[in-house]
């Protein structure tokens, strides 16, 4: 009778060490079943949302603007991760819906719960899934999306002989708002030109003195780095008293003036929101706060709370379609793709009307972000709760 030695024995297939945990089968084949509907769905959204947010517009410029085919196509290409991330949660819904419906229609998920396997863990692969996909969205819309989008739009103003400045060359306009969120005025700055280093034809009107208002006018002025001060070139400082009379003026050629420096830093910028990343919004958003704008203020932090907010919405389609899915029913897959438009039309609509909630200050910018998010998990847990009785 052959015997086998230690060596041979820890060398066993059966017994070496394994690494990395094995699927199970139930979890491999529904995700096998998740996945082609999923690459439909991104494909099928992706087509429409290209085709009605950049195809129509791109093809205008091309028969009215003189765009090159070739420009057109680039720039086409370059805006297809937005659409493409915007058809991910999109995609879930579909997939989870039309999976589970087909599973169910099938008397696969009969047969799988008859063997003692719960819902809950019939549509754990979805949410897996979900989730994967959330990270996925995050990722694309923070390195990939953004710079994708400026990329796009640089090519068409190049192309358009209307190139984007690295800066705004006229009509700076800049308000500033007492502190504490007030709406009453502080300063107006406005410049007629800029050259990326010197500002032209300016005007400044100075309300931050109690009884004594300054209208400060300039032929020019630059920032002054080393003092962070601005220089003013031969201008006219003219105090208003209460009463409407100059109570003094003041004309110079050379004078420092102690003023915000947010102007320069509002006529460097050229990004648009969808063009930025968090942390470049982040940038932005301490910049406006500089102003006491309390709405504009109000506006970035809601825009930067749906960069978080947006990718769970992945996991919220995933839970409402697998919930649904799992319900005793025979529904074809034109039923699912109806159902699935009927859901994102809503949830979408909500998230619209939550985030102009928080624009205008009705709620937190917290909440109007992450409350239709908050409200689909809470309605999908009910529905697997339903489901699982």
């Amino acid at each position: 009778m052959a015997t086998s030695s230690p060596e041979t024995i820890s060398q066993s297939p059966s017994l070496k060490r394994r690494w990395f945990p094995t699927i199970p089968i139930m979890d491999r084949y529904i995700s096998q079943e998740l996945a082609l509907p999923f690459l439909f769905g991104v494909g099928a959204f992706s087509s429409i949302g290209v085709s009605v947010g950049a195809l129509f517009d791109l093809i205008r410029k091309v028969t009215e603007a003189g765009l090159s085919i070739y420009l057109a196509l680039e720039i086409l290409l370059l805006k297809l991760p937005e659409f493409i991330v915007l058809s991910f949660p999109m995609a879930t819904l579909l997939a989870t819906m039309m999976t589970y419906s087909r599973l169910s229609s099938d008397s696969e998920l009969v047969a799988l719960r008859a063997c003692g396997v719960s819902v809950r863990r019939l549509v754990a692969p979805a949410i897996v899934l979900s989730l994967m996909i959330t990270g996925l969205t995050f990722a694309f819309n923070e390195l990939i999306t953004p710079a994708a989008n400026y990329r796009a739009a640089i090519t068409l103003e190049q192309a358009l002989n209307a190139e984007r400045p690295p800066f705004q060359e006229s009509d700076i306009l800049y308000q500033e708002f007492q502190a504490g969120g007030s709406r009453h005025l502080n300063r107006l700055f406005y410049a007629r030109q800029f050259d990326g280093e010197r500002m032209q034809g300016l005007t400044i009107l100075d309300f931050s003195q109690d009884g004594l208002d300054q209208i400060v006018s300039a032929e020019s002025a630059s920032w002054n780095v080393g003092n962070n001060t601005w220089d003013f070139f031969n201008g006219t400082i003219y105090a208003v008293s209460p009463d409407g009379s100059f109570s003094h003026i003041v004309k110079f050629d050379h004078q420092e003036l102690q003023l915000p420096r947010t102007p320069l830093d509002l006529a460097s910028r050229t990004k648009a929101d969808d063009e930025m990343n968090i942390a470049e919004a982040r940038r932005q958003l301490e910049m406006i706060r500089q102003s006491g704008d309390a709405r504009e203020i109000r506006v970035w932090q809601v825009r930067i709370q749906q960069k978080y907010a947006l990718p769970f919405v992945c996991l919220v389609f995933g839970l409402v379609g697998a919930s649904i899915g799992v319900l005793p029913q025979r529904t074809s897959r034109a039923t699912s793709f109806g159902i699935s438009v009927v859901i994102i039309f809503g949830y979408y609509l909500f998230a619209f009307i939550a985030n102009a909630m928080g624009e205008v200050g009705v709620l937190s910018p917290w909440m109007s972000a992450w409350l239709p998010v908050l409200l689909g998990i809470a309605v999908g847990s009910l529905l697997l709760a339903r489901a699982s009785r």
